[in-house]
């Protein structure tokens, strides 16, 4: 799920026909005095965070004029609440508030329908309202096909105890409200608080949306960069990762950043998931043995081995770790091979020198280890594999002890060099990448073992030389599965005349940036 900040709630609400305070967002305290300047009332400076109880960090400040928004606004910009560095704010008329409720919309997953949650009383989160005031709350499961009829909102309102002109008011803001969040594929909205002021209208003074992240794509005017339901802005590393996964649907892939930035004196990992509850008990003996997660990543669902490839090189960006920790279910369903195979060319490209333990218990597994011994061999750091009858506090003891044989040695983060195809290579597009042989090395190879590696057979002999089996287009729209297994045997048996070039956009950036700081 995509967080929306409150202002981009509020504008969508106000759109959509519900009445909100005037007011801006402001990047600096010179905005903010502008904008306060420009609404010519007080006005009130809230911090834009994905978190709730602003006010109690100090992040709501009011302001009687244009220089105390400016002044106060130089001190809210900067702060830091949590994961957060604030970076916006938003400036808006004060209200004259003569009364508060609370309007929320959820889906509600035993009744299949969505839920509206209407309160006569507002301003504290629904859960202390209910056990404090269950009387004032009323809830109405809605028709999706036949929608909120504005009776069923007045009726709603009515048993929470409210009549009159504000019920009438009420009514139609909680029929709009629905509407927006229909429109935008809401999967949670609230309004908190829902004020009447003293001249009798009714405000949204309050306002945040989680769109559902399967149907971000059909809203870029939200300009969501990463659907996912974090509590704070995604690190630059978060959005390439997220980049990866968009637009390639086979297999999942997760990435979270615990840190920027890893302390000199504390034992920080790359860690690798593989499976929601597999990865989670993994995680946990980590933790148990006293390591930090850099991140946690997840790459299940029987992802090919490029994507699994990716995965390790955006872990690789983090400087600092002291090794690199896979494991998740011991019953994967995905062939584990495709993983072993992405994992060894990640790891060759990177030189790796910080150990590597590799738990990938699943189908195949027997093959996912020897290809990990096989071929991580001529690293600066060890590389092992293990599969399900390992547990997890096995193989992070085994890496606590790698880790002390390698001397403590951190991982350093190394420019991503540019890709330089040989001119005369043959080539052909992948659904995420392009592979190139170069041929005039084929001649010298006795096995042509790339044929053999190759499962889907799309490879052929054309004299001594491998070529597509199929049309480019097929090969460009999936036939090719970048499952690695030709460029592997090629490099590790043969002539070394195969590369498969899996593009990251902004990784190569990124590095350089990280590398110049």
């Amino acid at each position: 799920m995509a967080r929306l900040y409150e202002y981009q709630s509020k504008k969508l609400l106000n759109e959509g026909g519900v009445r909100v305070p005037r007011g801006e967002v402001a990047f600096s305290a010179a905005e903010a005095r502008a904008i306060a300047e420009k609404i010519a009332k007080p006005v009130v400076l809230k911090i834009q965070v994905w978190l709730t109880g602003r006010a109690g960090l100090g992040g709501i400040q009011f302001a009687d004029s244009p220089q105390e928004a400016e002044e106060k606004a130089g001190r809210l910009l900067g702060m830091k609440v949590k994961n957060s560095v604030i970076d916006r704010i938003l400036v808006e008329e004060k209200l004259a508030i003569k009364a508060e409720y609370f309007a929320g919309l959820v889906l509600d997953d035993a009744q299949k329908c969505p839920l509206l949650i209407f309160s006569s009383v507002g301003g504290t989160g629904i859960e202390e309202i209910a056990r404090k005031h269950p009387e004032k709350i009323a809830k109405l499961a809605i028709d999706v096909g036949a929608g909120l009829g504005e009776f069923e909102a007045r009726n709603l309102v009515r048993k929470a105890g409210l009549t009159g002109n504000v019920m009438t008011q009420l009514a139609e803001i909680l029929t709009r409200f629905y509407e927006v969040a229909r429109t935008k594929d809401a999967r949670s909205a609230e309004i908190n608080p829902l004020v009447l002021t003293e001249d009798d209208f009714v405000y949204a003074a309050d306002c945040h949306l989680v769109i559902d992240d399967y149907a971000v794509f059909r809203h870029p005017e939200l300009g969501i960069e990463v659907a996912r339901e974090f509590d704070r802005p995604p690190t630059e590393l978060e959005k390439i990762a997220y980049k990866v996964e968009e637009k390639d649907y086979r297999g999942t892939f997760y990435f979270f950043q615990m840190t920027e930035k890893i302390p000199e004196d504390e034992k920080y990992i790359g860690f690798h998931g593989a499976g929601g509850g597999g990865s989670m008990m993994s995680m946990d003996a980590v933790l148990d043995k006293g390591f930090k997660l850099a991140n946690y990543c997840d790459t299940s669902g029987n992802p090919p081995a490029s994507k699994v490839y990716r995965a390790a090189k955006i872990i690789l960006s983090q400087p600092g770790i002291r090794g690199y920790f896979a494991s998740g279910s011991g019953l994967a369903s995905q062939e584990q091979y495709h993983s072993a195979r992405g994992l060894v060319k990640a790891f060759t490209e990177e030189h790796l020198n910080v150990p590597a333990v590799i738990r990938l218990g699943g189908n195949y597994e027997e093959e996912a280890i020897r290809i990990l011994g096989a071929y991580g061999q001529n690293l600066p750091a060890k590389v092992e594999g293990y599969g399900r009858d390992d547990a997890p506090e096995k193989c992070v003891r085994r890496l606590e002890e790698l880790i002390r044989e390698n001397r403590e040695v951190k991982h350093e983060v190394k420019p991503i060099a540019e890709f330089r195809p040989i001119a005369e290579a043959y080539s052909f597009d992948t659904l995420t990448g392009k592979l190139f042989i170069d041929h005039r090395k084929c001649p010298g190879c006795k096995s042509k073992g790339c044929l053999g590696a190759c499962a889907p057979k799309i490879l052929k002999l054309q004299g001594d030389r491998p070529v597509l089996a199929i049309t480019p287009e097929e090969a460009k729209k999936g036939k090719c599965t970048e499952c690695l297994a030709c460029e592997i045997f090629c490099r590790f048996h043969e002539q070394n005349a195969i590369v498969i070039h899996l593009p990251i956009p902004g990784l190569k950036e990124y590095r350089e940036k990280l590398l110049s700081d």
